[in-house]
């Protein structure tokens, strides 16, 4: 890889009809946080998972912040070039298709970032506990990308009017949101985990189903994973 590169955790597909994930861990993680809920929601798919570069007192983190929930936004647009750089590097590399981010906390404020800034890098998102990432954000087409938004009723970081202006944000992008708030706080809950292995094996059903050749392929081309 290039100077994108970020130390991550790639771990390969073992299913030709899953989507790759993109996982990306909030504040203090690193790329080994959100595996196991990836294999949880999406079990045969190809799963990349960096870890932030930035430190905020040695803990990991996708951007800087300025304060609880007041983000350096000059800095939000550069790493979010930065990881859609990294994911076009690691799709040559792997060989892998536009991945389906799946963000926490810090890791989905990037991946809504990466959406509007960059919108060809993701084919879709989970974004779990999400908040407007960019005050003035650019003009996005997001043409009819899946994301799923899953907020927390008793979420004490990400207000309800944040989390609703973020849907507004992505659907008038033209992406297909569904938002759903769940009575949780912030973090995250069983419930999480089953609205969104759900909505993964939606989209991969509407995908097949769009493309009638995609069985044929699978005959033809069968995965084989190494680890």
């Amino acid at each position: 890889m290039t100077e994108s590169a970020f130390i991550h955790r790639f771990e390969p597909a073992t299913s030709a009809g899953s989507p790759p994930l993109l996982l990306l861990h909030g504040t203090g993680g690193d790329e080994n946080d959100l595996v196991g809920l990836g294999k949880m929601i999406s079990p045969g798919s190809a799963l990349l998972s960096p870890r932030g570069r930035v430190l905020e007192h040695g803990m990991p983190r996708f951007f800087r912040r300025l304060t609880e929930g007041v983000f350096d936004e000059e800095d939000v647009r550069r790493r979010a070039l930065e990881l859609g750089d990294f994911v076009a590097d690691a799709r040559q590399q792997y060989g892998i298709t536009a991945p389906v981010a799946v963000g926490f906390s810090n890791g989905a404020n990037i991946a809504a970032a990466l959406l509007l800034l960059k919108p060809d890098a993701l084919a879709g998102a989970i974004l779990l506990r999400a908040m407007v990432p960019l005050s003035d954000p650019p003009k996005a087409a997001l043409d009819g990308k899946p994301i799923l938004l899953l907020s927390g009723q008793a979420d004490p970081i990400v207000s309800a009017s944040n989390s609703a202006r973020l849907a507004a944000l992505l659907s008038e992008a033209g992406a297909r949101v569904d938002h759903k708030v769940l009575p949780a706080g912030h973090q995250l809950s069983q419930a999480d985990v089953t609205l969104s292995r759900d909505w993964i094996g939606d989209v991969e059903a509407k995908a097949a189903a769009a493309d009638p050749r995609s069985s044929k392929k699978l005959e033809n081309n069968p995965i084989h994973s190494s680890r």
